[in-house]
């Protein structure tokens, strides 16, 4: 698959970032040195630049240039969610701590809990997410990916934003759709531990599914919340049609 230029660009200056080449507070290079470095056009460079400010990993300023921002943290995890970049920043907001990454294959549970055909093979990345300032984990999280793009797992170690916006980069697919489902669960005696909750106790369960433009499912991503820990939001307008004769 052919991987455009600015997304080789963003995926380097994203693992720069990881890796404190660039720390908080500090400016990347110009557009100008840029373009010398990796000997592409401004336009590349800007493409490059506007993915990491999609990732709310910079942010553009005028006198100012492209500088490295921290990732906004919060107490209260309420999301209102209107497009498939708010995801990208309640994702960002919080550290995802890893307890395995392996390949695995379905049985009926994770089927289940996941949505997924049982017996097909994908790669299970599962931990927990927190923030700094916080002992407790906001929920527990099982990623599910997709073996077309199972090569993102050796750079989870180093990655701290959400998966999908890595997918994309690596492989050059874009997800176009995100299909979430939400339901009521019973927290089960290997999460109450991490959740700091009693087993048996009300959690809250989100499954999104990841599709790309090709219609293939990319990643499917499952967080449980202990029931009073996570708040869900949701504006609706009313849509007004053409007015009648």
């Amino acid at each position: 698959m052919t991987d455009h230029r600015y997304l080789r660009v963003a995926r380097v200056l994203r693992k720069e970032i990881a890796d404190g080449v660039y720390p908080i507070g500090s400016q990347l290079p110009t557009e100008h040195e840029l373009c010398e470095r990796f000997n592409v056009s401004r336009y590349t460079v800007r493409e490059a630049l506007r993915r990491l400010r999609e990732d709310n990993l910079v942010v553009s300023r005028p006198r100012s240039g492209t500088v490295v921002v921290p990732r906004a943290a919060a107490n209260c995890y309420a999301q209102e969610v209107v497009s498939i970049d708010d995801l990208v920043a309640f994702a960002a907001g919080a550290h995802f701590e890893i307890d395995s990454n392996a390949m695995v294959t379905l049985d009926s549970e994770a089927a289940a809990r996941t949505g997924l055909a049982p017996g097909t093979q994908w790669l299970a990345v599962r931990g927990n997410r927190r923030t700094e300032d916080q002992a407790v984990p906001i929920c527990h999280t099982e990623y599910y990916i997709n073996r077309t793009f199972a090569g993102v797992g050796r750079l989870l170690q180093r990655h701290t934003g959400p998966i999908f916006p890595l997918i994309e980069d690596v492989f050059g697919v874009s997800v176009v759709e995100v299909r979430q489902h939400i339901r009521a669960v019973i927290i089960t005696p290997e999460l109450s531990t991490a959740l700091a909750v009693a087993p048996g106790t009300a959690g809250l369960q989100m499954q999104r599914r990841y599709t790309t433009s090709e219609g293939e499912i990319a990643q499917v991503t499952v967080n449980t919340h202990a029931g009073d820990d996570y708040r869900y939001s949701m504006t609706l307008h009313r849509v007004t049609g053409p007015s009648g004769p």
